[in-house]
């Protein structure tokens, strides 16, 4: 069996076209499949088209949540409910193209050592170009910062086997990070490349401002630099101003001149303020998640569903 879990936020123009589009490649999957849509808090129609379809068809599923818990959350949900020997995570807008299924297949197949088929974009046609910029940027700092590889430009859309799903479900913490998560298990990974394909209906939830924020939880969640940064640069500043006052002790001890200069004092005083801020909130972040993780809070609540628990 073929599990497709797909998280949906105010997707409902896109789900029949979804299911549609899936639909017409079954034959050529050779498989059986399930679907499992994961219905994150929208405030469209999507519960109610996800309730339709299921009716209509048997291996047609749908979790609801209580509230918008994030996409995170929505693809732990979907692995959680997965019953297939394989596994694969797709967007709902149809940005991942359903034919590649059958290449990923296919390859599995072939290569018995390979435990799962990513998919990574080669280009970002019709992302706005800031957008692209820090993205791309995003990948060389985490690649150099972080203990695990993240492919610039891959997607969540991969097809996994069980064995990898079953590696995943065992990282059950509360702060998550998909695309690091998945590299971290590890497991042999191979990634086709395809071109940016624009959504097919509906417009993307995501903001600029929300990817900016999801990339700090990736800096976060798989790297202490942060905090060696602060370390290091806390350290220089000390050891400069050992100096500094070495330099002052000895102009007035051999020229006897008062020290002078009370405007570069202030923006000094400001520096080393604003960078004692700025560490104590980089040490504040991590203490958040440390505090998140320690509440032992559900990482979704699912108040609607035609699933069965596994």
């Amino acid at each position: 069996m073929l599990s497709i879990i797909i998280p949906c936020f105010n997707e409902e123009e896109s789900i029949p076209l979804f299911f549609a589009a899936v639909e017409k490649i079954k034959k050529e999957l050779h498989t059986e499949i399930e679907y499992i849509f994961i219905n994150d808090g929208s405030q469209d129609r999507t519960l109610e088209v996800l309730r339709d379809l299921s009716q209509s068809y048997s291996h047609v599923h749908y979790l609801s949540f209580s509230r918008n818990f994030g996409k995170e959350a929505a693809l732990y949900a979907g692995l959680e409910h997965a019953r297939g020997d394989l596994v694969t995570v797709m967007d709902v807008d149809l940005q991942d193209p359903p034919e590649l299924l059958i290449e990923m297949k296919d390859m599995l197949e072939v290569d018995k050592d390979l435990d799962c088929v990513g998919t990574r974009r080669t280009t970002r046609d019709g992302e706005p170009p800031i957008r692209s910029f820090f993205a791309k940027l995003f990948y060389k700092l985490i690649n150099k910062i972080s203990q695990v590889e993240m492919v610039d430009g891959a997607r969540d859309f991969r097809l996994m086997r069980r064995s990898m799903v079953d590696a995943i479900l065992e990282v059950t913490e509360y702060n998550r990070f998909s695309k690091g998560i998945f590299a971290w298990v590890g497991f042999k990974t191979t990634y086709l490349e395809y071109k940016n394909v624009e959504r097919v209906a509906g417009t993307t939830s995501w903001n600029f401002w929300q990817l900016f924020s999801y990339s700090l939880e990736g800096i976060v969640n798989f790297s202490d630099a942060p905090l060696a940064i602060a370390f290091v640069a806390g350290l220089t500043a000390c050891l400069l101003a050992f100096l500094l006052m070495g330099v002052v002790i000895l102009r007035t001890l051999i020229f006897g001149d008062p020290t002078s200069g009370w405007p570069s004092l202030v923006s000094i005083i400001l520096f080393l303020g604003g960078f004692q801020l700025l560490s104590i909130g980089i040490l504040g972040k991590y203490i958040g998640k440390i505090f998140m993780e320690t509440k032992k809070r559900p990482i979704y609540i699912v108040k609607e569903s035609n699933k069965q628990e596994r």
